[in-house]
């Protein structure tokens, strides 16, 4: 199975590097990697992480990479990362 960062992911990573480049170009890269890693040992093993509590959906997951959460949806052919929130955030009321 494969990991597809939907457009709302990718512009939470960019908004990350951003953030954190603003001190250290380096550990905004490291971050970046990190979360980019993550979603293929998300992959691999889907079923991995946690249900989401505020969804309530059996198909909806995160994996934490602190301080971050990441939001994906189990589909029968590929792994669709929804978001990227920073774990002191709430969640939106939809995905």
């Amino acid at each position: 199975m494969r990991a597809h960062w939907t457009n709302t992911a990718i512009e939470h990573l960019l908004a990350i590097y951003e953030y954190i480049a603003r001190d250290s170009r380096v550990y905004a890269q490291r971050m970046v990697d990190r979360l980019t890693q993550r979603s293929e040992q998300i992959a691999g093993f889907p079923l991995s992480g946690r249900m989401v509590l505020e969804y309530e959906a059996e198909d909806i997951r995160e994996m934490i990479e602190k301080p971050y959460r990441i939001i994906y949806r189990i589909k029968p052919d590929q792994i669709d990362v929804l978001a990227v929130i920073h774990c002191a955030k709430l969640l939106p009321e939809e995905i």
